[in-house]
């Protein structure tokens, strides 16, 4: 029907709301014809704010796979503050948000995706052997929904306290701080820390910590104590704490070794252990592959191979230590 100029005002009223209809029908039809863009979950045990360079390291992993967050892809993040009894709540909630694949980060985390999504693909971080932790059959052939990295940085542990009596050759008194509510990443650590003590002649002394009021009495522990230094195990508690450890080392005036770059960054003496941000573009792009269509049990758990030495220089003076220059040689950075 053509409405010339001699229409009369009611019918071209009439065409014009019919026009104005289907043009607002337009978007809507266009938008039913989109495939809805598939929804990743991401599990942590800490606050979001400690997350930073992990996070963007795992959406550079998801770009690699031609995944960015906000255009093709939607992450649902859940954060449990530290409270590991959360865990298994915010892993359900991803049930039920429909996820297509869950990133978990920390044991504790992929165990409770283990427990609550046992349908979801999920790629999990780890610094202990996931067969021994019980997530996957074999680290070729994982079986079932679940696959990750492993950091090894558990693993570690006695190349840590090596490198550290190496830095204070005069040590023979070590205050290890652990944190009994994340036993599948202390107890390995702790047998670790305790064969290589006994190898070099060291006493260990064990504190524990699951708070942050608990890492201030432990700290006063160590305080009056007066070990030579201190070595803190690598947890997911841990590291969201990182910043508290530091200070309470340097306000204690003790030395301390810590198995993440991040504690060096933010003012520990040293740190031995995987690169962390690199851990997580890994898992990043894992998920990825599994959006676009590989499942888990087809792909291997990957070991981290790359380990680093971080010195800071700067605290080193403060504590009134010479870091020795056969050290200063095998460190992948130094920070002055």
């Amino acid at each position: 029907m053509i409405l010339g100029l001699g229409a009369s005002p009611m019918r071209r009223r009439d065409f014009i709301t019919v026009l104005g209809g289907l043009a607002a029908a337009w978007p809507l039809a266009a938008r039913a014809q989109q495939p809805a863009i598939p929804v990743v979950g991401f599990l942590g045990l800490t606050l979001p704010d400690v997350f930073a360079d992990r996070l963007r390291g795992f959406q550079r992993g998801l770009k690699e796979t031609g995944y960015v967050e906000g255009e093709n892809v939607a992450i649902e993040y859940r954060w449990a503050e530290n409270q590991n009894d959360r865990l298994p709540g915010l892993a359900a909630e991803l049930v039920r948000r429909r996820v297509a694949v869950i990133a978990a980060s920390g044991p504790s985390a992929s165990f409770a995706a283990k427990a609550e999504a046992s349908t979801i693909p999920t790629v999990f971080l780890v610094g202990d052997d996931p067969v021994r932790l019980g997530l996957v059959n074999s680290l070729s052939h994982p079986g079932g929904n679940m696959t990750g990295i492993n950091i090894v940085n558990l693993e570690l542990a006695a190349k840590r306290l090596e490198l550290l009596r190496q830095l204070i050759p005069k040590a023979a008194r070590i205050a290890v701080l652990a944190n009994p509510a994340e036993a599948a990443a202390t107890h390995t650590q702790s047998r670790e820390v305790e064969a290589a003590a006994r190898s070099m002649g060291l006493q260990v002394q064990f504190h524990e910590a699951n708070s942050s009021k608990e890492i201030d009495a432990a700290f006063e522990a160590i305080g009056r104590e007066k070990p030579d230094a201190v070595f803190v195990l690598t947890t997911p508690f841990f590291n969201g704490r990182r910043v508290q450890l530091v200070q309470l080392a340097a306000f204690h005036r003790i030395a301390a070794a810590y198995g993440l770059r991040d504690y060096a960054e933010a003012g520990g003496l040293m740190s031995y252990g995987s690169n962390i941000v690199e851990a997580y573009r890994q898992v990043g792009i894992y998920a990825g592959r599994i959006l676009k269509g590989t499942r888990p049990a087809e792909l291997p758990v990957v070991q981290a191979n790359k380990f680093e030495l971080i010195i800071n220089v700067q605290t080193a003076r403060m504590l009134g230590l010479t870091v020795p220059a056969s050290l200063l040689a095998l460190a992948d950075e130094v920070i002055e």
